[in-house]
């Protein structure tokens, strides 16, 4: 359990702060956490709403697949590369 706490020391930790601080010091430190983390998921819900407003209002970017004018023949770079290299049978011809 917990590593090795058992509930009953728990309870008697939960107990001696309660006799440090009291019960109403304990209520308002609960509320005032209560709120902020209800304060925080309200903002995190208004967040994802103003995503989604602004996703829809903006138009998209158009995307345009043309490919610019240079275009590159791989086939004809190498048969000119071929024939540019001397070969055996090239050189017994010359």
């Amino acid at each position: 359990m917990l590593g090795g706490i058992s509930i009953w020391q728990l309870l008697i930790v939960l107990g001696i702060i309660i006799l440090i601080f009291g019960t109403k010091k304990l209520r308002n430190v609960g509320t005032d956490l209560g709120g902020a983390v209800k304060g925080f998921k309200k903002a995190i819900n208004e967040e994802e709403k103003d995503g989604d407003k602004k996703d829809v209002d903006q138009p998209q970017a158009k995307v345009s697949h043309e490919e610019a004018g240079n275009t590159y023949d791989v086939q004809a770079e190498e048969k000119r590369a071929a024939e540019e290299r001397p070969t055996e049978r090239n050189e017994e011809r010359k």
